[in-house]
């Protein structure tokens, strides 16, 4: 029977164990073992599967005599088996004569510790070592079967990993101890990303070792090269406190050549012995065995070498053999193939969160009158960016604009309308426009900016003064109040359509919003995903909010910053589809008694009024120290506004944590801070103002503008 007709069947005797993978450290090391029976029928005679059905007895390797009884041994001389690379025939194998037997014991593999009442298998050091095994008995990834499943095993590990350190890890775990019984990985400092061309000399620094556990290492450390036993710490527990942790590659030097010859080399090659101390530093020597027991591997990206990889072996187990080159150059290819696309995932996920991050506001304002707490979820850890934001932006008379929105999709591109559209959105309540006016500006924008650019937001304006907001609503969901009394209520907003649609008018409604309720603004992704409707999630959300109030009482309302917790946690394991934006607002607002306000007639007389009232205002409040620093302030702002105004001037006092005093008249050009010469009459009213207040401003109008400042109580 010709044996070239015969599918291929692997040549050991070994079945891997259920749900074990040959490449993790826990896995045996890849070897065969002799049944007791053999069972095999030729293919083509009768009973037997032409696909390969029935087993194969292992080959005998050359010179040998197969010692499995009832075995006949081909005719003509024995040969070798063919390497990876195909050098003989790939699917030859031995005609066998067919044993009774139709059962064949299964190996205990090495590292995992035999149960009881189980065959214990050979000893250990056998196996390691092959020696003392019987003629014919196959040694350990001494076929070309159990190479091609170690390296598929060991290629499936390493392309699991999705960043670097999971990578060199997967490398790692899955040489050791199956190929080698320690390993040192070599990267390059910085690793290049892409097509970049690094510049400066070609640094590489030891970004991993491992080596076979303390437990199952009881014969001591590797031997130099002299074959004397070396004393080491822990018995070289830790590879990297023998190596040298960085290596710069000399140009023209050994290692420069190992390098760029891309191929795995043994240790006691001329190249790699001269290459080696150079990369491992000058103790490195020591943990090199004698003979072709350590392979030195370049790890080649897709331009260029990234880094190199020792495998080691101890000196009582057997040496590597040529094969095993080839099983290092594939796991070194595998790997530095998986780390050039770590690093650029890395690069890709870096200008992600940057720009996502640019795009959010890095922290919120205080503004008077007002707490604010947000929150932003992606929607996965391997998409970080998306179009949902949120907002805060005092606005002039200390109120504060709260925006939320939604751009379509969570997608660099989602990100770049959603900066836009903030920006716009900044830009607009910059004018004080209202809420329905911003909303109206930012569809046309929306416009310009594409045809399916499509958005939701919601815009809502509030005045701790009046205790008033006013919300306008483009096709988001509604926000929820919780009240004080822990009372939590959807608000009825008009719901408008989305940004983008054109040619819409939008609605605002302007409601109460009392002292020590929250305002809490969110996009769809907190309550809608494929396991809910919107509604259904809005209830769960004013449920939650109530469940929550009640835990602090009804006249403590709940921290903001555990509330957003709270929130996020009724999202269950399916409820990810999109992303979260979350913008809550405890309104605290500003007593009537706090505040005082006047309208002044734009006359000469304006300042001096203006000094008269503030005096008697700090008066009341009991902050008279603060009086002569005002009254200066106050002339030189009032001063200022009515020599152009047209219209009566309005100052307005304010008591918070600090003292803010405001000037509004219908000029909307703003003030600008300039160096006075000597002989100027004027001038110098802004430089006075900029060195005494605590901080200042101008904010521009829809009817003029407001000048600003503030000072410190106390």
């Amino acid at each position: 029977m010709d044996s070239r007709g015969v599918t291929e069947q692997p040549t050991s005797f070994e079945r891997p164990e259920t749900g074990v993978d040959p490449a993790e450290t826990r896995g045996a090391l890849v070897r065969t073992s002799t049944p007791s029976t053999a069972h095999s029928t030729p293919p083509h005679s009768p009973g037997g599967d032409a696909r390969g059905g029935t087993a194969l007895p292992a080959q005998a390797r050359a010179g040998e005599t197969p010692s499995t009884p009832g075995t006949t041994a081909p005719p003509g001389p024995s040969k070798e088996p063919s390497d990876i690379a195909g050098n003989g025939p790939e699917h030859s194998q031995p005609s066998v004569a067919a044993e009774p037997d139709t059962h064949r014991p299964r190996p205990v593999p090495e590292a995992i510790p035999p149960q009881p009442g189980a065959e214990q298998p050979q000893d250990s050091a056998e196996r390691r070592t092959g020696q003392g095994l019987p003629p014919g008995r196959p040694t350990p990834m001494r076929r070309d079967g159990d190479r091609l499943r170690f390296v598929g095993a060991a290629t499936r590990r390493i392309a699991r990993g999705i960043d670097l350190d999971e990578i060199v890890m997967g490398l790692c775990r899955a040489t050791v101890p199956t190929f080698s019984d320690a390993i040192l990985v070599y990267l390059r400092d910085p690793l290049p990303v892409g097509d970049e061309r690094p510049t400066g000399p070609v640094v590489l620094r030891l970004r991993r070792t491992d080596r076979i556990p303390e437990e199952r290492d009881t014969e001591g450390g590797f031997l130099s090269a002299g074959g004397q036993q070396q004393p080491e710490p822990n018995e070289l527990s830790e590879l990297s406190t023998v190596t040298a942790e960085l290596c710069e590659v000399r140009p023209g030097g050994a290692l420069a050549e190992v390098l760029r010859g891309v191929r795995p080399v043994f240790a006691d090659a001329p190249a790699a012995r001269a290459a080696l101390p150079e990369l491992l530093g000058d103790d490195g020597e020591l943990i090199i065995p004698d003979g072709q027991r350590a392979i030195l591997a370049p790890l080649r990206g897709r331009r260029r070498v990234i880094g190199a990889a020792v495998f080691l072996r101890r000196p009582d187990r057997i040496a590597f053999e040529p094969d095993d080159l080839l099983v290092a150059a594939q796991l070194a290819t595998h790997s530095a193939l998986g780390i050039d696309k770590a690093v650029l995932y890395g690069r890709e996920a870096y200008i992600a969160d940057e720009l996502q991050r640019t795009m959010l506001p890095e922290t919120l304002p205080r503004p008077t009158g007002v707490r604010l707490a947000s929150r932003y979820l992606p929607a996965a850890e391997t998409a970080r960016v998306g179009g949902d934001w949120y907002d805060a932006i005092p606005l002039p008379g200390s109120r504060v604009a709260l925006v939320v929105g939604d751009v379509m999709g969570h997608s660099m591109t989602s990100a770049a309308i959603m900066g836009q559209l903030r920006t716009t959105a900044q830009t607009l309540a910059g004018l004080d426009l209202p809420p329905q006016e911003v909303l109206h500006h930012l569809d046309e924008q929306a416009q310009r900016l594409g045809t399916d650019r499509m958005a939701t937001c919601l815009y809502a304006v509030y005045d701790p003064v009046s205790h008033r907001i006013t919300i306008a609503n483009a096709g988001h969901p509604p926000p929820v109040l919780l009240h004080l009394g822990g009372r939590a209520e959807v608000l009825r907003v008009p719901a408008g359509a989305p940004i983008g649609v054109g040619g819409v008018d939008f609605e605002a409604v302007e409601l109460d919003a009392p002292a020590g309720a929250t305002l809490l603004l969110y996009t769809d992704g907190l309550v809608e995903s494929r396991l809910r409707d919107v509604w259904t999630g809005i209830e769960q959300l004013r449920e939650k909010l109530a469940a929550t109030a009640q835990l602090t009482g009804p006249d403590h309302p709940p921290p903001l910053e555990a509330l957003c917790d709270e929130v996020l946690d009724m999202l269950g394991p399916g409820d990810r589809d999109d992303d979260i934006a979350l913008l809550a607002a405890r309104f605290d607002g500003i007593a009537p008694s706090d505040v005082a306000y006047w309208f002044l007639e734009p006359e000469d007389a304006a300042p001096g009024r203006a000094r008269r009232l503030a005096r008697r205002a700090l008066a009341r409040w009991g902050l008279e120290e603060l009086t002569d620093s005002v009254e200066l302030l106050v002339s030189e702002v009032v001063t200022n506004a009515v020599r152009y105004a047209s219209r009566p001037v309005t100052l307005r006092l304010l008591r918070t944590d600090v003292l803010r005093c405001e000037v509004g008249d219908d000029v909307p050009q703003l003030p600008r801070l300039r160096q006075a010469r000597a002989t100027d009459e004027g001038g110098r009213g802004l430089y006075l103002v900029n060195r005494l207040a605590r901080r200042w401003g101008a904010t521009r109008l829809s009817t003029g503008k407001v000048v600003w400042f503030e000072l410190n109580r106390g």
